[in-house]
């Protein structure tokens, strides 16, 4: 082989190593291409699942967060439950969004904002609900302390009643009217309107009631009743079922009633009682007197 066959065939051959290595850095390019745009694909999903993972606990403890208000909170009132429908509606909204099996750089950052502004909406409800419960406590107290004022005041208003109604007694017994003396006697009426006293049963007409009234200072003046009852020998009460009055309440028959004007001057007063126009037993009558709802003072005769 001559000197310029020798030249050519050293030429292919550098051709045939350029072509090589052309190829080679070719295939090394597109090798570097893929690989970076691949690391860089993996990355981004890295850092997007990252985020979604992120988002998804945050979200996950406002509901958390959300369901511990509304077990704080007694008897919602119609505004907290129509913000915690609008807090729970977003959650499911953005719950949705981020179970999305892609998801854009865009749809990630206001996803975040939503659930900012989610945050601060449930933290603003709890604020509330807390400012809530303080006034019901401080209501409640409050309620405690009146009602035990009111438990006070119903209870010395008791005592205060009770203590009227004792001294009312005390007063009205004190000046209820007694008498100073009294003196039962058996009376016969002759003809020409004669009256002698007797003490045989058989004889007597009527009996005949005198007595004086002690001087009271506390008593009032003027009319008064005075009711008498009559026990016969046989300790029976000489009435009629119907002829009936009061003394503290208690209900008692009476055998006659008369009236006097009380002058509260020692005056005498004089009754007298026909046993219906029925004859007189023998033995003991007792008689009983009653005024100003309570007893004056009583006396006893024996008939022969």
């Amino acid at each position: 082989m001559n000197e310029d066959q020798e030249l050519v065939a050293v030429k292919r051959d550098s051709s045939k190593i350029y072509f090589f290595i052309i190829a080679i850095a070719a295939l090394l390019a597109t090798n570097i291409y893929f690989y970076v745009k691949f690391k860089s694909s993996g990355e981004k999903l890295y850092t997007v699942t990252l985020q979604k993972e992120s988002l998804q606990s945050e979200i996950d403890r406002i509901e958390a967060e959300l369901d511990n208000i509304k077990s704080q909170s007694n008897g919602s009132t119609p505004d907290f439950l129509s913000s915690e429908r609008e807090a729970r509606l977003k959650i499911e909204e953005l719950r949705n969004k981020l179970e999305l099996g892609e998801i854009t750089d865009q749809q990630i950052e206001t996803a975040k904002q939503q659930v900012y502004q989610l945050k601060t909406s449930v933290s603003r409800m709890k604020d509330e609900v807390t400012e809530l419960r303080i006034k019901n406590e401080l209501l409640a107290e409050a309620n405690s302390d009146l009602k035990g004022e009111l438990n006070a005041s119903n209870q010395k208003s008791e005592k205060i009643s009770k203590d009227h109604k004792v001294l009312n007694e005390k007063v009205n017994k004190a000046s209820s009217i007694k008498v100073s003396n009294i003196h039962i006697a058996g009376v016969e009426e002759k003809k020409g309107g004669v009256i002698e006293i007797e003490t045989k049963s058989k004889r007597i007409d009527k009996l005949q009631v005198s007595f004086t009234i002690a001087d009271n200072p506390l008593a009032t003046t003027g009319k008064k009743d005075v009711y008498v009852r009559v026990i016969n020998p046989k300790g029976n009460l000489e009435a009629n079922s119907e002829d009936i009055f009061y003394v503290h309440g208690e209900k008692l028959q009476y055998s006659f009633k008369e009236s006097i004007n009380f002058t509260n001057n020692g005056q005498e007063y004089l009754m007298n009682w026909d046993n219906n126009g029925q004859r007189f037993q023998k033995g003991a009558y007792t008689i009983l007197l009653y005024a100003d709802n309570s007893i004056m003072g009583r006396a006893s005769i024996v008939l022969k």
